[in-house]
Formats: structure tokens, sequence, C-alpha cells
């Protein structure tokens, strides 16, 4: 297996095309999500991201008694890289995440990933559960990716959690979570920076950022970054905008900025399909900029459609 750093130092400069991709929903078929993916392969993505959704909790009725029963929607992330491992020849990278785990679960899942040959992972806190109103980690979890990214980091020298081998060693490259307009729990850039940079300093190999717009906000953020001692490569993430509602969805969920120039060039289209191509315009400017400043690669928030995002590469690969 290849290390995600070591396709950019191998890459002469070039921008790469990278995917991050949602498992089906419990009950639906691999073949549709492969389906959405193999359009894309022509573009040559090194490497795939794969989400990790903790559980949620229902309360159900058993044998006379209300139980809060855990169930997860999208299940199978760690099949699901070794199916894109198998048929793509591809590295698979699952997201690796503090929810709904303890050390001790997130230890026999990496080594589940070691035995399977995958060596990349991304490094995430994740979402609070459902229905809380901050992030709650579960009892002997971690409460924070940095404490995640360290785990690992011991791991890669030897060190289990109770025990130490030189027969075991894992070889992750990690990757982690990047905000360039601020986590909306930090306080403030400057805060939420020193915490990405705590990630860095505990092992944290490269940085892949939340989807954002705007591309000054990406180029002062990996400057305020750089001022601050973090040095590994900044992945700006792409999310191209396909419906109107996206224009109060994707601020909401992910407390980020929408230009005036994009917001009413989408208002004044007039239908859905004219709406889908001015974002498909909008991601291609910002990729050929991103791309003229020499970013490691484009990586784009499919949300597991192909169109959109083919239609942009074509333009940029």
């Amino acid at each position: 297996m290849t290390k995600i750093t070591e396709y950019f130092k191998s890459s002469g400069g070039k921008t790469l095309f990278s995917i991050e991709i949602i498992p089906p929903v419990k009950g639906q078929h691999l073949g549709e999500l492969m389906g959405h993916i193999e359009p894309l392969m022509e573009f040559n993505p090194p490497f795939i991201e794969v989400t990790y959704h903790r559980e949620e909790y229902v309360e159900k009725e058993i044998n006379g008694e209300i139980k809060r029963i855990p169930i997860r929607k999208r299940p199978g992330t760690l099949g699901i890289c070794a199916a894109l491992m198998q048929k793509f020849k591809v590295e698979a990278v699952p997201h690796v995440i503090c929810g709904g785990f303890t050390k001790e679960e997130t230890e026999d899942f990496l080594i589940d990933l070691h035995y399977l040959g995958i060596e990349n992972v991304l490094a995430l806190r994740g979402d609070q559960e459902k229905g809380e109103d901050r992030f709650i980690p579960k009892l002997g979890g971690h409460a924070y990716a940095n404490e995640l990214v360290e785990q690992i980091a011991r791991m890669n020298n030897g060190q289990l959690l109770y025990e130490e081998t030189e027969s075991f060693p894992t070889n992750f490259c990690v990757g982690v979570a990047a905000y360039p307009e601020k986590h909306f729990e930090a306080v403030s850039l400057d805060v939420d920076i020193h915490f990405l940079k705590q990630k860095v300093d505990a092992g944290a190999d490269y940085v892949v950022t939340q989807m954002f717009f705007d591309n000054q906000k990406y180029f002062d953020f990996v400057d305020a970054c750089r001022s601050a001692g973090i040095q590994v490569p900044i992945i700006p993430g792409i999310k191209p905008l396909a419906t109107a509602k996206q224009l109060e969805v994707l601020p909401s969920i992910f407390h980020l900025d929408i230009p005036k120039e994009l917001s009413s060039a989408v208002l004044s289209a007039s239908s859905s399909t004219a709406i889908r191509q001015v974002g498909i315009e909008w991601a291609i400017q910002q990729g050929k900029e991103l791309i003229k400043a020499g970013v490691p690669a484009l990586h784009f928030y499919t949300m597991s459609k192909s169109d959109s995002v083919r239609a942009i590469a074509s333009a940029l690969f």
C-alpha cells in the first residue's frame, strides 16, 4: 500500500484528483454506489475516502420495557474500503472517529484495517450524538481528535493500549480535518488553528479542509497555518452546489459562507438543471485557481453521486 503523502511527493507538482463517498443506507445494494464511482476513475484518483457514521439511538419496547437501542443507518465502511481496493485498485481511506468508540474498540478497528492492508486513515472527532447539544465521548473513548491521532501514532511505534510489541507495528498515514471558515465550536480561527496544530504535532501527516466556496478563505487559512508552524499538505475540499435549497442547508450544517455572486446566480437560474450548471461552473473556476496555486489535490465531496463531479473533473484534469 502507498501512503497518501507519497502520492503528493511523487506527483511532480501536479494537482491530484480525489473523492469522498458515503456508504449506502442499510439495505441498499453496493452496486449502485460502485456505478457512481466508476465514471470518475478515468481521472485516476489515487485515493477515495469513505465516511463512517456513528450510531443513532431509538426507543423500542422489549418485553414490556422501553429500551434505548443503537442502530446504524449507514454501516459498511470497512467492507466498502475492501471492495474499492479490489475493484478499482485505489487506496481506500476510511474515516476513523472518536464518537461511539472506546479506545479498545478503536484499537480493534485499526487492527482490522491493518490486516486488510489499509494504511491510510482520516482521524476525526466526529459529530455529537443525534439529539445531544454537544459532543460527549463514549465512556473510555477519546474526547478530541488529537487524542485519536496520538493513539494511531503509538500503534505505528508498536505500542498497543496494554502491551508493546515489535511484531505488530502499523504504518498508518493519518489525515485530519480543518475548517477554513472556523469550526463552529471554536471561539476564533486562531484558536481553531491552535487545535489543528495539536493534531499535526500528535502525528497527522496531512490535512483535508471542509468545503468552501470562496478560494480566498482557503488561501488565507493556509497562510495562517504556515505562520502557526503547520507545514503538512493542506488539501482543499470542494463540493459543487446543486440545488437552491443548499443555499440555506450548507451554511446551516457546515457553518460556511456562500459568496453573493454564487447565490445570486443560483436564485436567477430558471430551472434545476440551470442551478446544477451554475454549481458546476463555479467549482470549475474554483478548481482552476486552486490548481494554478499548486494545491496537492482537489478533494471532491461527491455525496456518492458522480454527474456534477465528472463534469468538473473533465474540465480540470
